[in-house]
């Protein structure tokens, strides 16, 4: 009986360390150029290639995984819009998203500390029960009626408001998170304030 062909076929020569290294060098420039150039699967290589280096530092730094996914996407998204700014001679590719993510990292700090803050002057306030310097009688009703008024909102106009008030982003933030260009964040968050302020305005007039 004839003997079959083995299925690995012949034994290729395995690379040496400086050939591996030689290569990912390459393949990390051709990545470089093909995203500067505005390559949208170029980009999309990028992304899978070192988003969980980007992600694991987040992960690190924050100690909370949604925190983490969040950071790791608004790297991702600021690089591609600010690709023009890589400039190879300066570092690697990864050693640039590096750069983005630590002050992506560094504004999650601050906005958690920031929210930190604001519930502790809340706490503070309703323990000691004198309303604070802005506080009206009917403050507790209108938290009431903004709340319900959030849920009638369009999803998206709902999400920015809950961007903007609860995690006490920017406009200019809430557009990385999204995606969405910064004028349709402002649009959206003007139509949706306006829509809460009227019907809140309406739910509190007295009646006749």
């Amino acid at each position: 009986m004839t003997a079959l062909p083995s299925p690995a076929g012949p034994v290729a020569a395995v690379p040496s360390p400086a050939e591996d290294r030689a290569e990912d060098r390459a393949e990390s420039e051709r990545l470089a150029a093909g995203f500067v150039r505005g390559d949208e699967e170029t980009f999309a290589l990028v992304y899978h290639r070192w988003a969980a280096l980007v992600y694991s530092l987040a992960a690190r730094s924050l100690g909370d995984a949604r925190e983490a996914e969040d950071v790791a996407q608004q790297t991702f998204l600021a690089a591609w819009r600010g690709r023009h700014g890589y400039h190879a001679v300066r570092g690697p590719l990864p050693g640039w998203l590096v750069g983005i993510a630590r002050r992506k990292i560094a504004d999650a700090h601050a906005a958690r500390s920031r929210r930190t803050e604001l519930a502790s002057a809340h706490a503070a306030r309703e323990g000691s029960g004198v309303p604070g310097p802005a506080e009206r009688p009917e403050a507790a009703l209108d938290r009431v009626l903004v709340t319900q008024e959030l849920r009638k909102l369009p999803p998206v106009q709902r999400h920015i408001l809950r961007l903007a008030f609860f995690d006490d982003l920017t406009h200019v933030q809430i557009a990385e998170r999204t995606g969405l260009p910064l004028g349709t964040v402002k649009s959206h968050a003007r139509r949706a304030i306006l829509r809460v302020r009227r019907s809140v305005t309406e739910s509190s007039a007295p009646v006749e």
